[in-house]
């Protein structure tokens, strides 16, 4: 993490822009904490506020999008095939596309604050066919408000950036985990309900 704080002491939006994208692809960089650290450099008047949400935002858009494009073509064959190996055989990968046919472009909105899962949120999009405007709408979105998130935090935190960012980290971690079941609760019951209006 240092240095990729030093980088951004000196690349400043370009390194924010690169590692928000390649964060995305699934290389676990710690994204939120060096957008909390944007935010300190925005306290500071190193970097605009605005600025920084906007390039953060564009590159983990870029980033979310290439991974749905390699799930839209590439990703279902393989999961098919594979999927075992992973503990998501044909019946767990048909019910999982079923839920995120459902329920997957709200999810969107709340997986960029979950971290692992956003990481492979781009690809079941793309897996799960949503439609690239539904799936535009809802994972840009998304980006603009993970990001904004942190950058402010980080903006109004000041000095204190570092010392508060695990603790906020946490709590957003656990509400995205919370809002995540309480959808996956209300996509049981519907289910349920659907068998019951069935019979």
């Amino acid at each position: 993490m240092d240095t990729l704080r030093s980088w951004l002491d000196q690349y400043d939006y370009f390194i924010l822009f690169f590692t928000l994208m390649t964060e995305l692809i699934i290389l676990t960089l710690p994204g939120e904490l060096l957008m909390s650290y944007a935010g300190f450099l925005v306290s500071e008047g190193k970097l605009n506020w605005l600025v920084s949400i906007l390039v953060a935002g564009l590159g983990s858009s870029i980033g979310i999008t290439f991974t749905y494009l390699i799930g839209f073509h590439y990703g279902a064959p393989f999961l098919k095939k594979h999927g075992q190996r992973v503990h998501l055989g044909p019946d767990k990968f048909e019910k999982a596309s079923q839920w995120f046919e459902k329920q997957g472009n709200k999810v969107l909105l709340i997986t960029y604050f979950i971290p692992g899962v956003r990481h492979i949120s781009g690809y079941f999009s793309g897996i799960t066919k949503i439609p690239y405007r539904i799936f535009a709408i809802y994972a840009y979105t998304g980006a603009l408000i993970w990001t904004s998130t942190f950058i402010t935090i980080g903006k109004f935190l000041g000095p204190k950036w570092e010392e508060f960012h695990a603790s906020v980290k946490k709590y957003l971690l656990i509400g995205g985990i919370i809002i995540a079941i309480i959808m996956t609760v209300i996509y049981l019951i519907r289910t349920q309900k659907e068998k019951i209006h069935n019979r």
